[in-house]
Parts: C-alpha cells; sequence; structure tokens
C-alpha cells in the first residue's frame, strides 16, 4: 500500500505523533483522530486514481477512489470544525467529540457504494467509542476497547448492505477486526497494526471471492481504500507508516496493491445491471427505513442504508431513479439527491478501442448555483459544478471537474468567497497532475458571466486570466434574499420572511416586496455608474418581476442595457451584476 507522503493543499497538517503518558501504551485520542483524518485524506487523494483503475464491482464505473476520497474529506473537515470551535476555549474536544464528527462527516459527505460502506464502518466505530456514561475512556481509548470499534465496525457495515457479497470491503473489514481481536490487550498502535496487516492480507484473496476480480486480476478496490484507510490510522498512533508488504509467493493471481494490468480500463468488465445510481441523505424515523429498505431492494440492486438518530444515507443502483426518490419521499424528507446515469460515465471514458482523448489547449471550470447557470456557463465552453444551497462543493469535486476539463490550461471561477479556499486546494490538487490552473476570485455567478464573456482561449494563458480577472473585477455584485430568522445585518434587524437586498455580499436594503427591494438595489448599485446589468432570475420568480426591473432601469438609467436570464433553482430569488 502507498505510504503517506503529506497532505493535499488545504488540509492541516498532522499535528507531531506524542505518545500519551500512560502505561498502557499508545492510546487513541481527539488529536490522533485528527492526524488520522488528514492522513487518510491525504493517502487517498494520492492512491484515488490507482483505486480508480481497479473499480470492477459493483459496477465497473472507475470512481471509487474518488468517491472514498470525497467521503473522506469531508470526514475531515468535520473533524477539524470540532477542533476550530475549540481553540478560543480552554479544553480541547474529547475523543467522543473528534470520533462522532468524523462519523457524522463522512455520513453526510459519503459518495458512491464505497463511501457509503465506509460511513457505516467510521459510524460503527464511533459507536462504542463514544459509549454514554464510560468516563473511563472520555479521553482516550485503550487497544482493546479500539479492538471491540473494529468489530462493531465490520458488524454494522455488514448489516447496512441489503445483500454482503464476500470479496469486497465487508470481507476485509471482517478481517481487520479478527486481527484486532488477535492482538488481545495491546496498546492501540498493535491493535491498529494488526488489523492493517490482517486487513491487507484478505485484500490479497478478494479475487479468491470473487469472479469478476479474477478475470481483471485487480483486488476489491473498496477493500484496497479501507486498507489505505487502515494504514493511516497506525501512522497517526505511531509516527510510523506500516512497512510494505514483501514479495508474494510465485503464482499468486494479485498482490495486496495491484494495479490493474494496462490493457484493462474500467468499464471491460461485467456492465449489465441498473442504468441509475442513486444517493441522498433522509431525514426518517427507523421504522420509515425499515419499510424504505424492502422497497428500494425490490427496485433494483447495490443497496446501502446507513445512519441513525434521524439521519440517513440512501445508496442503491436502480433503473427507474424516480421510484427511488419517490420512495424517500414517503419515508421522510430525502436531500442531497445525486443520481448517476452510468451509460453517460462510461461513455465519457476512453475504451481500449478508441485512442485516449487529446487534452485542449484550455478550459474554464466555474461553480454555479442553478442548472439555468450551468447551461448558459456550458453555452460558453465551461465545465461546470453545481452547488446547491448550503452544500458547497468539496475541494475533490472541483479538482475531479478541472480534471474532467481535460486540458492542459483551467482558468477555475469559484463564484463564492466562501469557496475561496476550497478552490485554492483543488487547483493545487490539479498542479500536482501537471495541469496548469488559475484562480481567479469571483464573488457571485455574474462576475463568472462577465469573465467568461472575454475569455478567449487563443491568446497567451496570462493575457486572458488578465483580461478575465479585470471584466470580474469591473462587475459589482448584488442579490436578493429571503430572511429565515430574525438576525442583525449591516442594514439593521431583519425578521424571517424580510426581502433582504445584498450589495458586494453586505446586506443594503431590508424590504418587504421582492420587486421594490430590487429596484432600490439596482438605484444603489447604479448610482456609481454602468453599462449593463445582469438579471439571473430562480425560477420561482414570476416573469413580470423580470419586465419591471428592466423597464425601472431603462426609464431611470439611461444608456444601461439589461440582460435577463433564468438560473434554475439556485438558492436565491435574483442575483445582479452591474458592468
Amino acid at each position: 500500500m502507498p505510504e503517506p507522503e503529506g497532505e493535499p493543499a488545504g488540509s492541516p497538517p498532522p499535528a507531531p505523533h506524542q505518545r500519551p503518558p500512560h502505561r498502557g501504551g499508545v492510546l487513541l485520542d481527539a488529536p490522533a483522530v485528527r492526524r488520522w483524518s488528514a492522513l487518510a485524506l491525504a493517502a487517498l487523494g494520492r492512491a484515488r486514481e490507482d483505486i480508480d483503475a481497479i473499480n470492477v464491482y459493483p459496477v465497473a464505473d472507475g470512481d471509487t477512489g474518488t468517491n472514498l476520497y470525497l467521503t473522506v474529506e469531508s470526514a475531515a473537515q468535520a473533524v477539524e470544525a470540532v477542533f476550530a470551535a475549540h481553540e478560543t476555549g480552554a479544553t480541547r474536544p474529547a475523543l467522543s467529540d473528534a470520533v462522532r464528527a468524523m462519523a457524522h462527516g463522512a455520513l453526510i459527505g459519503a459518495r458512491g457504494n464505497s463511501g457509503t460502506i465506509l460511513a457505516q464502518l467510521l459510524r460503527g466505530m464511533a459507536q462504542v467509542l463514544t459509549t454514554p456514561g464510560d468516563e473511563a475512556h472520555a479521553a482516550h481509548a485503550d487497544g482493546p476497547l479500539l479492538a471491540r470499534a473494529l468489530r462493531r465496525a465490520a458488524d454494522s457495515a455488514y448489516g447496512a448492505v441489503a445483500h454482503p457479497v464476500e470479496g469486497t470491503v465487508l470481507t476485509v473489514a471482517t478481517a481487520a477486526a479478527d486481527g484486532a481481536d488477535a492482538a488481545g490487550a495491546a496498546d492501540c498502535a498493535a491493535v491498529a497494526r494488526a488489523a492493517h496487516d490482517a486487513a491487507l492480507a484478505a485484500l490479497g484473496e478478494t479475487p479468491r471471492h470473487l469472479a469478476v476480480l479474477a478475470r481483471a486480476g485487480v483486488v476489491d478496490a473498496g477493500g484496497r481504500g479501507f486498507v489505505t484507510v487502515l494504514h493511516t490510522l497506525v501512522e497517526a498512533l505511531t509516527g510510523e507508516a506500516p512497512a510494505r508488504p514483501g514479495p508474494r509467493p510465485r503464482g499468486d493471481l494479485v498482490g495486496p496493491c495491484a494495479a490493474a494490468p494496462a490493457d484493462h480500463t474500467p468499464g471491460e468488465a461485467d456492465t449489465e445491471g441498473p442504468a441509475y445510481e442513486v444517493i441522498y441523505l433522509l431525514d426518517a424515523e427507523d421504522a420509515a427505513v425499515d419499510r424504505l429498505r424492502g422497497r428500494l431492494d425490490a427496485l433494483g440492486d447495490s443497496l446501502v442504508v446507513v445512519g441513525g438518530d434521524g439521519l440517513w444515507n440512501v445508496h442503491v443502483h436502480v433503473d427507474d431513479a424516480g421510484a427511488a426518490v419517490e420512495a424517500g419521499i414517503e419515508a421522510g424528507r430525502p436531500h442531497r439527491v445525486r443520481i448517476t446515469h452510468f451509460g453517460a460515465q462510461t461513455a465519457a471514458r476512453p475504451d481500449a478501442a478508441q485512442p485516449p482523448r487529446e487534452r485542449a489547449p484550455r478550459a474554464v471550470v466555474a461553480v454555479v448555483p442553478g442548472e439555468g447557470l450551468a447551461e448558459l456557463y456550458a453555452q460558453g465552453g465551461a465545465t461546470t459544478v453545481h452547488a446547491r444551497a448550503g452544500e458547497p462543493p468539496a475541494s475533490g469535486e472541483l479538482a475531479e471537474a478541472i480534471r474532467r476539463a481535460h486540458a492542459h490550461e483551467v482558468v477555475l471561477l469559484p463564484n463564492d468567497p466562501e469557496l475561496r479556499h476550497t478552490a485554492a486546494a483543488a487547483a493545487e490538487q490539479a498542479r500536482g497532475d501537471g495541469i496548469r490552473v488559475a484562480l481567479i476570485p469571483t464573488r457571485s455567478a455574474v462576475q463568472g458571466i462577465a469573465a467568461l464573456a472575454v475569455h478567449e482561449g487563443g491568446r497567451r494563458f496570462d493575457e486572458d486570466v488578465v483580461a478575465m480577472t479585470s471584466a470580474a473585477g469591473a462587475t459589482r455584485h448584488g442579490a436578493i434574499s429571503v430572511a429565515e430568522r430574525q438576525s442583525w445585518t449591516t442594514a439593521g434587524i431583519c425578521q424571517a420572511g424580510d426581502v433582504l437586498g445584498l450589495v458586494d455580499g453586505d446586506v443594503a436594503v431590508i424590504g418587504t416586496d421582492l420587486t421594490d427591494t430590487a429596484r432600490t438595489v439596482l438605484d444603489r448599485m447604479l448610482s456609481a455608474g454602468g453599462e449593463m446589468v445582469t438579471l439571473v432570475l430562480d425560477d420561482e420568480v414570476p416573469e413580470q418581476v423580470a419586465d419591471v426591473l428592466e423597464r425601472h432601469v431603462r426609464t431611470r438609467h439611461l444608456a444601461v442595457d439589461t440582460v435577463v436570464y433564468r438560473g434554475g433553482r439556485q438558492g436565491s430569488p435574483m442575483l445582479i451584476g452591474v458592468e
């Protein structure tokens, strides 16, 4: 298994290893969980493409490594948030705080079959490490408790999968628990190392359980990812990565970290099965989820339902994606719904009969808040990443979009000030792949529209970036939103339901009517001059609102043009740009 060599951009460096002064040896505490999550993210970032390349089961869609990376990225961010919340206090997070955050972050960010199972593995561990009333382990866990956590992890993962299959990550996780149990009363370092070694050995045997792996000459991709996670747990506890495995006996089918053969590409294994992958978070009671399992099991396969305490992550492969979502609506409140068409994924990849697609000289990647804007940006030649309300994309998603653009040079438009650090981390990841990336700090989608309008792929990269940056910087941005609760703003106290007019990110107007508030915002933005007004309206905003605002600009501000776009469901009723 590749040894961790450092952190991806944007990830906090693990703290130096310190063994707790305890006669029982190395213990697992909150700082160790923090180191573990950061190291796991770094290791999966490096192994992502290799794991993607050996992904042939349950669907040969070549994204297991990416899904595991995005899942752990969400887990690591949740752990960092816990530590950030304690920075101003006198206490540091307890072990229960850290492991609960790691499990919850993985649950809400889980991607694909493998990421969903990993989330349940972490949740199973957290259930043992956060046992209420167990004050002896409030600050740390010893070796036997860690072994119990790994056993619970394996058992709960089996319980989450509708039809468990041997030769997958489930087999590897069970072997890890067996290895941990065999370590006896050893400290956490020895237990983690025993679990890792047993999992590594089981990984090498996965092709003996699954014929599809044997035919492709690879090990299970999800299992390899879990071994990587255990590998970094050992390093987090000891400060040293486990030694690489030695040569395997002659005649073995594959090594435990085998990559795919040179003539193998994702998609060439068995491809029959449902057409769609459906994933969503679900707010629901246990009884409703039990009924949901039965419905989804009848609709498709690869069913995994993880979580509890009212929040669940649902994953299933089906032919009728709508029916899978409707089943979730009957059970509770589904959100963060993601539907992936496997055929589209496979078609996007080169196969053995086609030469690899050549990279384009230059591309633009942009984060957009709605489907309408995504279509508009796509018409301008941009690769888009959809940002749902309250669900900003992770750096791994942006980095994957940069790779998907398949260009030597990429201009990245985050279109949100909150995404500045995330976008910078994604750019660094892509630069590590040899892609030249320029980040233009656009703060709104309307600034991105202005930048895209002056983009010219034929000129020098630096000149293009300067022109796009200048166009974005010359565009003031505003928005109309609706207050969700009473709060203080730069314009005074607002009440729930008030219409808020924002200018350059600050609340400038508090009103009661959307059209009147938008008129006031436009007048303020145009008071310093302007040549072009861009309005991006949510689909729920009536057409007559755009007509009224266009007339207002035409009569009150001479020689100013107005262009109107429909942004789809974009999270706020209106975005405003003034160039």
